[in-house]
């Protein structure tokens, strides 16, 4: 039997996530955009080793820190420099039920010149998420003509 590079269920980039409090995030994540928790490794200290949760059809890693294997999280660095942006079939809903659970809005529901209808959010461990829709198919071209538009009203 061949064993696969890649796991089914899984795609080439995985986010990882480092978390001060991986357990009390998955509980978020769960109550913020309906993952599902695939696997739980908890350490000897009673810290998530290794944790995998499912958001959509997307698997994400995440564990506790490990400072000095440089796996630090958004707390200790005083801000992320990462955002996860996930498509979903309703962002506005699921942009509310985000908010319900903890999640502070940054910068609310929107349709964006690209096409998506997007909102950002920061969970309670400092990670940004960019949660949209799709709503228009525009090419390259079609984009870059709407962002000059915008710059050149925003410049005026």
């Amino acid at each position: 039997m061949t064993v696969k590079p890649i796991p089914d269920g899984y795609h080439s980039v995985t986010p990882y996530l480092s978390i001060k409090g991986a357990a009390e995030a998955i509980e978020f994540y769960k109550r913020a955009f309906s993952a599902t928790e695939l696997l739980r490794l908890v350490a000897p200290s009673g810290e998530i080793g290794h944790a995998e949760i499912k958001i959509g059809d997307s698997p994400i890693m995440l564990a506790d820190p490990c400072e000095e294997g440089a796996f630090r999280s958004p707390q200790s660095l005083g801000g992320s420099s990462v955002g996860i942006h996930v498509y979903v079939e309703d962002v506005d809903a699921l942009f509310a039920q985000a908010v319900d659970a903890g999640a502070k809005a940054v910068r609310p529901v929107q349709d964006q010149f690209y096409g998506d209808r997007t909102g950002t959010l920061e969970d309670p461990f400092g990670h940004v998420w960019f949660l949209a829709t799709h709503k228009e198919d525009l090419t390259p071209e079609e984009i870059n003509k709407r962002a000059e538009a915008l710059f050149k009203q925003a410049a005026a």
